[in-house]
């Protein structure tokens, strides 16, 4: 543990007035309520995209940045709007696709202590930068017609089984999931079936929330197929 965790950790422990915590609590719920009036005002006016998803450690010239590229270019010429985290790698390169087939790309990016710096390639008008991860999450999951997962790390990971746990439990309407580059994924959902199915942690339909796929042909039609069985179109 470093210094600057340390003293992160001692600043939890300290004892604070009354007033002091009815003060800070306070300014908190301000700053919430603030971050989730931007980004309603602003996503309500773009309708559901597609969020992409994946690593922000992706070079511009790994396969898995070209292949995020071309998804994102396949899926705004199918009429949908992408949205990202903002950053750079996977992000960047989902925002470069949507960009560059003249589409919807928006950005939804989190202030970070070493400063994650917005991509070029969104809507000037489509970048919201969030302080909270929660509140940025909830903007994933409500403007979303479905997820799309490239490789990616701690964050992807997040994003993805918080989409799964929602649409397990009902609290959230059924929408696509997509893990994109088998190879990449097939330990952890043999990890799920081996160990949470055989603890009978989860259900075995549980399994049928997300599907596996290789290329961004086979991710597009994956949500293109979902809407036309229901008879549903994005509403832009």
């Amino acid at each position: 543990m470093n210094i600057d965790d340390l003293e992160m950790l001692k600043s939890k422990f300290e004892e604070k007035t009354w007033s002091e915590t009815i003060s800070y609590d306070t300014w908190e719920i301000l700053k919430v309520m603030s971050e989730m009036v931007e980004g309603f005002e602003k996503l309500t006016r773009i309708g559901p995209c597609v969020s992409i998803f994946g690593s922000a450690r992706t070079l511009d010239n790994h396969k898995y940045y070209r292949l995020t590229e071309e998804i994102a270019y396949l899926l705004t010429k199918h009429g949908y709007g992408i949205i990202t985290g903002g950053g750079q790698g996977i992000m960047e390169a989902a925002n470069k696709g949507a960009h560059f087939a003249g589409g919807k790309s928006v950005g939804l990016n989190i202030a970070l202590p070493f400063e994650q710096r917005p991509n070029p390639f969104i809507d000037s008008n489509k970048l919201i930068t969030f302080d909270y991860f929660f509140i940025r999450k909830t903007m994933f999951m409500k403007y979303s017609m479905g997820f799309i997962c490239l490789p990616g790390g701690f964050g992807t990971l997040d994003e993805m089984t918080e989409a799964i746990t929602l649409i397990q439990t009902k609290k959230l309407a059924p929408f696509p999931i997509i893990l994109v580059v088998r190879n990449y994924w097939q330990g952890f959902v043999d990890w799920i079936t081996k160990v949470l199915l055989e603890a009978k942690n989860i259900s075995p339909e549980d399994l049928d929330l997300f599907i596996l796929v290789d290329t961004a042909e086979e991710a597009v039609s994956a949500i293109n197929e979902f809407y036309q069985k229901y008879a549903l179109k994005p509403n832009f």
